[in-house]
């Protein structure tokens, strides 16, 4: 067994932890009257790991993740964050967290570092521990020559940047980061990749981080989590669910989807078959070498191939695998839905003329 120590003694938190698991649930549930959030999951987490946790919308992260962090207390069960019980030792897990909101909760009336400084002193940080503490984070996140500058002149970038370094001002064990980097250009995105490698590397924080982006979750996390309806459906690492679709997945479209699928289903060198719209997507070994045997196979059923191409498999697939839609169709149903809300009642869908 491994033992570590928190880094930092303010607030009392000294507390030795002897146990390799930094995240424990167990039987976690939240129901909000007759509706089952989350339904009895247990599953944990490593020191030291980036954990990716996906799911479409409505799936129960985000109400998860608010038990984790002491915002909702669970129906039944229970969790233990930084080896403190979120129910019976709240005040202690809040000291041993830093969360990231997909929202901004900047004072952009205030420069970076004086956001740094108000944050500092509600974890009470004495004064010379914040000044040493506030140049560390705006470097781990390059901000230090933009320190001065009043948050409202920081660009969409910049400003998850500092927020990243505000939730490691007091020394965090787990870090919780929703959607990092939603809306930011991919340049932009990156560079916030480095800096959570750099952080998870150098201060040694564990990370939980829930993404839309399927790229980011395969270069970021040691392992990932899929959770739909309430229930975690699989949790391993990126390879090893990408390689339970197949070494290679064949996309297809065909004249009859139905009547293929059935004779498909008698091969025994098919690892998985899914048909999404009117696509089939087939995980198999060797690729490239199968496609004549596919064609050949649909021939003698009077089925005409439209299209067909191999390539690898991809976290998408992992996703639209368990849960029957890729996490890109998701977000576009949500960003519609918000669309929707924005607009006056009598322009919505089904709403007025």
């Amino acid at each position: 067994m491994y033992k570590f120590i928190n880094k930092s003694n303010i607030c009392g938190l000294c507390k030795e932890i002897t146990t390799l698991d930094i995240i424990k649930t167990s039987n976690l549930t939240k129901k909000f009257n007759s509706f089952t959030a989350v339904d009895n999951i247990s599953f944990s987490i490593k020191k030291g790991e980036i954990f990716g946790f996906l799911g479409p919308n409505g799936a129960g992260k985000t109400t998860t993740i608010k038990m984790l962090t002491t915002l909702l207390i669970p129906t039944q069960g229970t969790a233990d964050v930084a080896g403190y019980d979120i129910i019976k030792q709240r005040n202690n897990v809040r000291k041993s967290m830093g969360v990231v909101f997909q929202e901004p909760a900047l004072d952009t009336e205030l420069t970076g570092a004086e956001n740094l400084e108000y944050h500092a002193r509600m974890y009470g940080l004495d004064r010379c521990n914040r000044k040493k503490r506030i140049d560390d984070v705006l470097k781990l996140v390059n901000l230090t020559d933009k320190k001065d500058i009043f948050v409202k002149n920081y660009s969409g970038g910049m400003k998850r940047r500092l927020e990243i370094a505000r939730g490691l001002m007091h020394f965090p064990k787990v870090l919780f980061l929703d959607e990092p980097t939603l809306g930011l250009d991919s340049q932009t995105r990156q560079a916030i990749w480095a800096y959570i490698c750099k952080m998870n590397k150098d201060e040694e924080t564990t990370i939980f981080l829930t993404t839309h982006y399927m790229d980011e979750a395969d270069r970021l996390c040691d392992r990932v989590g899929i959770i739909d309806h309430g229930k975690i459906l699989v949790i391993d690492t990126t390879d090893n669910l990408k390689n339970s679709i197949g070494s290679d997945v064949i996309t297809l479209s065909c004249s009859n989807t139905d009547k293929l699928i059935k004779k498909l289903e008698e091969q025994s060198w098919i690892q998985k078959i899914k048909k999404y719209n009117k696509f089939l997507t087939l995980g198999v070994k060797k690729g490239e070498e199968k496609i004549p045997i596919i064609i050949e196979l649909a021939q003698k059923l009077d089925i005409k191939i439209k299209s067909i191409s191999v390539r690898k498999p991809t976290l998408d697939d992992v996703f639209l695998s368990y849960t029957g839609r890729t996490m890109r169709e998701d977000q576009e149903i949500t960003n519609n839905n918000n669309r929707q809300e924005n607009l006056p009642p009598r322009f919505r869908s089904g709403r007025g003329r």
